[in-house]
């Protein structure tokens, strides 16, 4: 069975620099997997809550998992008001 959609880039798991609270992960993942991150978030406090694995591997997502290639700074100076 041949897939009828046009090939695309290949999906990457990385932190999101637009969606984020904290480091982005959460962010990140919900993009992933096509959810809203507020499920993703919920799904962390949860964990961590109960087994505390939760902290855990938020933690060691933010430090294994690169940033996406967005760049949300502002270009330039800051305006004068």
């Amino acid at each position: 069975m041949n897939s009828t959609t046009s090939p695309s880039r290949p999906r990457r798991l990385t932190r999101s620099s637009s969606d984020k609270m904290i480091g982005g992960v959460a962010g990140g993942l919900a993009e992933y997997f096509d959810v809203d991150p507020v499920i993703v978030r919920v799904g962390f406090a949860v964990s961590t809550a109960f087994s505390g694995a939760g902290l855990l591997a938020y933690l060691v997502m933010l430090v294994i998992v690169p940033r996406d290639d967005k760049d949300t700074r502002p270009v330039g100076p800051p305006l004068a008001a």
